[in-house]
């Protein structure tokens, strides 16, 4: 008789020890963690990761918030108003080196640039001389790695190209679609959208025949002897607060949640067209389909990152913030 109330004593105390973890463990818990990122393949997973639930264990409320403008995302970064945003890789360079509490977790988005054309027969960056294009945002990334490769070609970007320069991708889209230029450099999703578009009436008696052309990625690995990829975007930490694990478990969860995209494609249109009205479900879904999408510690993709950043700032040392950052900018936990 002793000793089953000795055992029952034991099971008593291991369940009140259990009690008293789980309740110090819940009481840990944020209250709210929130993801920001833009309109673009590096904020899929994020979004995946909300309607599935994911980091319930460390947090009561997950959100995603859509940043729209680089303004936009510089105020989130510097006010502290998200915990993990998605942003182009320069982007974080340049917060971190102006003196933003930003570190750069991974890299996810390695190939989202294309030229979109009405003549399928361009096959290089050579081919497009003397035509004219839609060039979105000058002298921002997309930019400075065509006049890369372009000069990579034996070209001058500044004549022997007839630049059209745009505030933003949707212009050069919109621009392609009414035939006012043949030519443009677009990204993922835009270029998924332009052709579904353009296979669509009425504007399909507008604008038909619009071709996906040159990879940029591919040119770039081909005309620097680099790999055929180049670290466009990724996800960086901006709570200096948050602790390793919960660092560890958003790092790990976001993995989870590319792959769940890129074994998805239609489910995540579906997800993402839910909350970017502008996108459709086919063309998220078509855009995630031939995007270069992996996810690669931020440590690991160094080497890239750097050789990236030292011909953007060759370029212009602005869009990193007039430096390469130095080790601190890579997270390594």
């Amino acid at each position: 008789m002793v000793n089953h109330r000795f055992m029952w004593l034991q099971v008593a105390c291991i369940t009140c020890l259990l009690a008293i973890f789980s309740s110090a463990n819940a009481a840990e818990k944020r209250p709210q963690i929130t993801l920001a990122g833009p309109m673009a393949s590096v904020s899929n997973p994020l979004m995946r990761m909300v309607s599935s639930g994911a980091l319930a264990d460390i947090t009561d409320n997950l959100k995603f918030e859509l940043w729209r403008t680089p303004d936009q995302m510089r105020a989130m970064s510097i006010n502290g108003d998200v915990d993990f945003i998605a942003t182009p890789t320069n982007v974080a360079a340049n917060l971190y080196n102006r003196g933003a509490d930003i570190r750069l977790l991974n890299v996810s988005v390695w190939g989202i640039l294309w030229m979109v054309s009405r003549d399928n027969t361009l096959k290089t960056i050579a081919d497009f001389k003397g035509k004219e294009i839609a060039m979105p945002l000058r002298g921002d990334m997309p930019d400075i790695i065509f006049s890369t490769l372009a000069k990579s070609s034996g070209l001058n970007p500044k004549t022997d190209f007839n630049l059209r320069y745009v505030a933003n991708p949707l212009d050069a889209m919109q621009l392609l679609i009414m035939r006012r230029v043949d030519h443009a450099l677009l990204a993922e999703p835009a270029i998924s959208m332009a052709l579904r578009k353009t296979q669509s009436f009425p504007v399909s008696v507008i604008a038909p025949d619009l071709y996906r052309s040159v990879d940029l990625q591919d040119e770039w690995g081909r005309l620097l002897k680099r790999q055929h990829s180049i670290p466009q975007a990724g996800m960086a930490v901006i709570n200096s607060s948050l602790s390793n694990h919960e660092i560890k478990r958003f790092k790990d969860e976001y993995k989870k949640a590319t792959q769940w995209c890129i074994d998805n494609p239609d489910e995540a249109g579906q997800l993402i067209g839910k909350t970017i009205k502008m996108l459709t479900p086919e063309a998220i879904s078509d855009s995630i389909k031939v995007s270069q999408i992996r996810v690669v510690s931020a440590a690991e993709a160094k080497p890239e990152l750097e050789h990236f950043f030292s011909i953007l700032h060759q370029e212009t040392p602005a869009l990193i913030g007039g430096t390469l950052p130095d080790n601190s900018f890579y997270y390594t936990e």
